[in-house]
């Protein structure tokens, strides 16, 4: 995957230096404009990636946008923004573990507000699930929504709670199927010129997980979270098996909303299960 590409007139993609197993090829930052520069998650506070986004940016960078504040996509914007003044606009980290407390934006966007300038227009979408202060950008001129984490190109993302949220996850995913986008430009990897395959791809493998969770259940009542990873994930290498108990956890607590699983001092059981407490 190229480090630097022109997408489109006034879209490039500059490809952060922190290629790793959750990362893919590296956190993808995006600029819009010629003149007057917004940066899309500068990622990583990587002095480098700093470096070569003003490098790049050819312009005065104005303005900061951020999908989220995990640690892979936040970090260089407080540091990006003392060099170049740039205003900060997103949500602040929520409560929890692998949050960015250093990204406080000047500017927290509702969502459906609408960012203008002469050179591109840029509308907030909220989606929560992977992270409840996620938020999705469309591409007025291209029709193209930028996905952060939401959706990535090639794999799905871990769901973690308390803050990830399945059923959240999944209701956002629809949400950015109706927008009928053009492509989707994720956070990790390449662009994605089928939204309708990638999506509908995601979601059948979401609740086809589910499944498999609740089959699990009914054969294996009274497991904790994690004695029920091996029955759920057999498909996913040992080493993955930490993350896998977070998504794992998503999908209990989904079933357990939607009235489906029942749990009593972090051990599981399907609703309706007659088997024994003691």
């Amino acid at each position: 995957m190229p480090r630097y590409t022109e997408l489109a007139p006034g879209v490039r993609r500059l490809v952060a230096p922190n290629p790793s197993m959750m990362t893919g090829p590296g956190t993808n930052t995006y600029l819009f404009g010629k003149s007057s520069i917004a940066v899309l998650d500068p990622g990583p506070q990587i002095d480098a990636h700093m470096d070569r986004i003003q490098e790049m940016a050819g312009a005065p960078i104005r303005w900061i946008f951020v999908t989220h504040t995990h640690p892979d996509h936040s970090p260089g914007a407080a540091a990006l923004a003392k060099e170049t003044g740039a205003e900060l606009l997103g949500w602040p980290a929520p409560d929890g573990d692998h949050q960015d407390r250093t990204f406080c934006p000047g500017r927290t966007l509702a969502d459906g507000d609408k960012f203008e300038t002469d050179e591109f227009e840029i509308e907030a979408i909220h989606t929560p699930g992977h992270a409840s202060n996620h938020l999705c950008y469309r591409h007025a001129e291209t029709n193209w929504v930028f996905t952060g984490d939401h959706v990535i190109d090639g794999s799905t993302v871990v769901i973690d709670p308390p803050d990830g949220n399945m059923k959240h996850y999944l209701q956002s995913l629809e949400r950015v199927k109706a927008l009928r986008p053009a492509a989707l430009l994720p956070g990790h990897g390449e662009l994605i010129d089928d939204p309708d395959r990638a999506i509908d791809w995601i979601i059948e493998h979401r609740l086809q997980r589910e499944a498999k969770v609740l089959e699990a259940l009914r054969a294996n009542p009274k497991l904790t979270a994690g004695e029920l990873v091996p029955h759920v994930y057999q498909d996913v290498s040992e080493r993955l098996y930490g993350w896998a108990e977070r998504s794992l956890l998503a999908h209990l607590l989904k079933l357990e909303e939607d009235g489906m699983a029942s749990n009593a001092d972090g051990r599981w059981r399907p609703i309706g299960d007659t088997t024994s407490p003691c």
